[in-house]
């Protein structure tokens, strides 16, 4: 039995998350290595990692996947950590420069103009650069712990998890863990992935763990203790209910149609507490 290799988000809102993994025991069965959105799909992709919290829309274009249920990246209301940012009004915006390091806000940013604002723009994938997006074009998708430190009194911001919620009425998930089904055969016996997972998203977001990230954040962000503590428990959604099971499948749909994914898979969980390789059928 090998280790299995965690491909993990270097983002603030996934501390909780990997609590365990960086203060516990949890790490002892896996190798950890730490990159963006776009890197960890491409990682389960290539087969370079075996669980990976992955951009959502991606679990769509990797074969063999299976979700660990039950923890999600989600928002119900503004998110704060994904924002359209503009020079012009909404109406105006013709060009719009976003994230290379996203996956699933470049297909909401997609959704919302084609659903909802206007289709016929013009999307350019360019470096999380906020003043050079916005010298190349009308807009910028900024996502991550860049967006919490935009100056929005320079500039129209419009925060996308709060817009999909007003416009569709329902949550939006923008990560979940994944695991590559073949690389289940390589578990320990026993190991019970759904519930390791599990529990480090719990033990995370109790008040001492939080009180913890707020503080090392903080310096790292350059943002006071407590907005980091407000965001993680205000605006950041952990669990994958069913509300955000809906709300993943409307924009899925949605992104299909308009072409931000050739093609939809059924969604399969990882059974929690289960034998490797159980799986429970959505």
């Amino acid at each position: 039995m090998r280790r299995l290799r965690i491909s993990a988000i270097s983002y603030l809102n996934t501390a909780p998350l990997m609590w365990d993994f960086d203060h516990g025991e949890a790490a002892k069965d896996f190798e950890i290595f730490y990159s963006v959105p776009s890197s960890c799909a491409a990682a389960l992709r290539e087969g370079s990692g075996d669980i990976g919290i992955i951009p959502a829309i991606a679990y769509n274009n990797i074969p063999d996947l299976v979700i660990i249920p039950e923890v999600a990246i989600a928002a119900r209301g503004p998110v704060r950590s994904i924002l359209l940012i503009s020079k012009v009004p909404l109406e105006k915006i013709r060009t719009v420069a976003t994230d290379n390091s996203s996956l699933t806000s470049v297909a909401l940013t997609r959704v919302l103009f084609n659903k909802w604002w206007g289709g016929g723009r013009e999307f350019r994938s360019l470096a999380p650069e906020l003043p050079s997006m916005l010298r190349e074009c009308d807009a910028a998708l900024i996502i991550g712990d860049p967006a919490l430190k935009v100056d929005r009194s320079r500039y129209q911001v419009l925060d996308l998890a709060e817009e999909w919620l007003r416009l569709s009425g329902k949550p939006f998930v923008f990560a979940f863990w994944a695991v590559r089904e073949p690389a289940l055969a390589d578990t320990r016996p026993g190991l019970d992935l759904a519930g390791i997972f599990q529990a480090s998203r719990d033990h995370g977001l109790q008040p001492p763990a939080l009180e913890e990230i707020a503080q090392e954040w903080s310096g790292r962000l350059q943002l006071a203790p407590a907005e980091v503590k407000s965001y993680l428990t205000r605006n950041i959604y952990y669990q994958l209910d069913q509300d955000c099971l809906d709300g993943m499948d409307l924009f899925f749909r949605y992104a299909a149609e308009c072409g931000a994914v050739e093609r939809l898979r059924p969604i399969n969980f990882l059974q929690p507490a289960a034998a490797p390789g159980s799986l429970r059928r959505a």
